[in-house]
């Protein structure tokens, strides 16, 4: 087995490659004046069964250049099987045709990294289930609700604790994690104008005296969660915290989330944290690391990757 980093989230790649007690294979990924991507793999992969770890997290598109310059470069270098590790799979959001004249972006991803020459694909939390249907190669989808099962459990008493979704699409995803930890179920009821600006409307369910948990896969900028935790409070809630496997957290939403009524927002570090990230008080981050490094060995060892979560 070999592991390859990109650029994208080296500490979570070292992390993964403690875990498994195999060294990060020696890759030179630069660039040219130009901002061109140089890579180049500097040990023998030949035959070898290969992970790449690589977010295509922001610079997205950057990003998604080094994972398919890295795939085609181990493709030619004779790899015997190239599997593609995507923490956080950019592009997820745009999965439909929400109007006229308008792209189904992941669809065109999940091509680039098939034609690439990627063999399988690990990815967590995708936006969509759909998207695993994209693809035309093996690919697995991770979930984060085990990690936070865990965080949850040894930090909340368990007869207080409501799992609230921020919006109806989210409701799988909200019960599946209220079914792990035993807690009833909420629904924020929000219209969305336009896009990265939500209202909250109403709350489907009783939150008075519980402490109430938003469970989400993307917190971008933030809105959504502190408009969410706004509402809950004004219900009665006790307090909210936010429960998010991708911290996207972009533009101005650190600060947004810092001076907000929310509790605390966890993350995982499937996206590299910024140093703003780990500086704010009222933000903390869980390592995903584990969880991918089993699935990796899971996969190299032609074992069942979904037992993990059983």
């Amino acid at each position: 087995m070999k592991i390859i980093a990109g650029n994208s989230n080296r500490a979570l790649a070292e992390e993964i490659s403690k875990y498994l007690d195999v060294p990060l294979a020696k890759c030179q990924v630069r660039r040219f004046a130009d901002q061109e991507i140089y890579i180049e793999i500097q040990e023998n992969v030949r035959g070898e069964d290969v992970f790449v770890v690589q977010p295509t997290s922001y610079p997205a598109n950057d990003h998604l250049m080094e994972l398919l310059i890295l795939i085609d470069a181990l493709r030619r270098s004779s790899a015997r099987r190239i599997t593609a590790v995507v923490p956080y799979f950019g592009y997820a959001r745009q999965d439909r045709k929400p109007g006229p004249r308008t792209p189904i972006s992941a669809k065109l991803v999940a091509n680039l990294i098939t034609n690439a020459g990627a063999d399988r694909v690990l990815t967590m939390d995708l936006h969509a289930g759909q998207i695993q249907g994209f693809f035309d190669i093996p690919t697995d989808n991770l979930y984060g609700a085990p990690v936070m099962t865990r965080d949850i459990k040894e930090r909340f008493s368990s007869g207080n604790v409501m799992v609230v979704s921020p919006d109806v699409g989210g409701v799988v995803r909200a019960r599946a994690l209220a079914k792990r930890i035993e807690a009833p179920l909420a629904i924020v009821d929000k219209r969305r104008d336009k896009p990265g600006e939500s209202e909250v409307m109403n709350i489907i369910g009783d939150v008075n005296g519980f402490d109430c948990i938003l469970v989400d896969d993307i917190v971008d900028s933030g809105g959504t969660l502190c408009n969410a935790a706004e509402a809950l409070l004004k219900s009665g809630a006790k307090s909210v915290t936010a429960y998010i496997t991708h911290g996207v957290l972009s533009g101005g939403a650190v600060a947004r989330i810092s001076a907000s009524k929310l509790k605390e927002l966890v993350i995982t570090d499937s996206i590299e944290p910024t140093a703003a990230i780990n500086a704010a008080p009222n933000i903390r981050t869980l390592s995903v690391a584990p969880l991918l490094g089993e699935a990796i060995n899971r996969i190299a060892q032609e074992r069942s990757v979904s037992s993990l979560f059983f």
